[in-house]
């Protein structure tokens, strides 16, 4: 709990460049070319061609609306349930929009953290 909090307190006091710089390190929902932590939290993406179009075309439409990778903790979470929210946050405002992708960031953070500390 004191790791979480602590982490949580240092990504809410991060500096103006952190969050390009996170996001610049995450790669696109339903990537194939996937390593690390990102395979196992893109797991519910799937692998149906269809999907994988579909998150293309939505990934393409958000980085030429926001300037930025689409970020969302996959983790749990299936194709559709992304593919709607992705298509609900395209409709927030850049300003709103990256605060999201830093909210959805932190839970990326909570969640390796829990598996770096119970491994």
């Amino acid at each position: 709990a004191d790791l979480l909090g602590v982490a949580g307190a240092a990504w809410a006091a991060r500096e103006p460049g952190d969050l390009d710089a996170a996001m610049a390190g995450h790669p696109r929902i339903g990537e194939r070319r996937l390593s690390g932590w990102s395979v196992r939290e893109q797991a519910g993406v799937g692998t149906d061609a269809a999907v994988a179009t579909a998150l293309a075309d939505g990934n393409a439409a958000y980085e030429q609306r926001f300037g930025h990778v689409f970020l969302i903790c996959a983790t749990g979470r299936g194709p559709a349930e992304i593919l709607a929210e992705l298509n609900r946050r395209m409709a927030n405002d850049p300003a709103t929009e990256r605060e999201v992708a830093a909210a959805e960031i932190g839970k990326i953070n909570d969640i390796r953290l829990r598996k770096l500390v119970t491994a």
